[in-house]
């Protein structure tokens, strides 16, 4: 049973990111109404996940790496010390991120905006805790790192799987019947949620 619950939060964080705006489906929905087509929605939802699943996959490739190297409580620690400073400056600055594709850009430029806003936002780094415990259970940290290829990758998948489906329900939510109106009465400060997370993300690495 405990081996269920990294594959869990790897999937509820990807529906955590699948619903911040950030991430992607608002960009689809403009997309869509720019271009008054359903179609084009559905077409941007797929770099979309390609973008923010390379830089989740680069992030758990650095864990990789950095695993054959380190033990696993270093390890852990400077995770939990980089997470933690990433979750102060955005707690003191903000998110402010400069726009660099528009409506009229092409499915190769809006992977990179995801891969970019992924990165950024350190979403990646919220998935270590799990794949941590998923590479490293009942085994030594050097083996269990070099190993962990295929869990890594697995990771990716189902989180990314969870995240594709929430914004797709999203965007279909929000295209087809509400609308970006809704948006002026009904936000959730979803910077505010990720900074949060991020936080506690990095306090779980230290107390594990």
């Amino acid at each position: 049973m405990t081996s269920i619950w990294p594959w869990l939060s790897l999937a509820g964080l990807g529906a955590f990111h699948g619903a911040n705006p950030a991430m992607g489906w608002l960009f689809a929905v403009a997309l869509g109404l720019h271009g008054q087509s359903a179609r084009v929605v559905w077409l941007s939802l797929v770099p979309i996940a390609a973008g923010h699943a390379a830089s989740i996959t680069l992030v758990l490739a650095a864990v990789v790496v950095f695993g054959t190297v380190m033990d696993l409580r270093s390890l852990q620690l400077a995770a939990a010390v980089f997470i933690l400073a990433l979750a102060g400056y955005y707690g003191l600055c903000g998110h402010r991120h400069r726009v660099i594709v528009g409506m009229r850009t092409g499915m190769t430029g809006l992977a990179l905006w995801s891969f970019l806003m992924a990165t950024s936002h350190g979403a990646g780094l919220m998935l270590v805790p799990a794949v941590l415990s998923l590479c490293l259970a009942d085994q030594s940290a050097v083996a269990g790192m070099t190993s962990s290829l295929s869990v890594s990758l697995a990771a990716v998948a189902v989180h990314t799987a969870a995240m594709l489906a929430v914004i797709s329900a999203i965007a279909l939510v929000i295209y087809a019947w509400l609308g970006l109106a809704v948006l002026r009465s009904t936000w959730i400060n979803f910077d505010r949620l990720w900074t949060l997370a991020l936080g506690a993300t990095g306090l779980i690495l230290l107390a594990s």
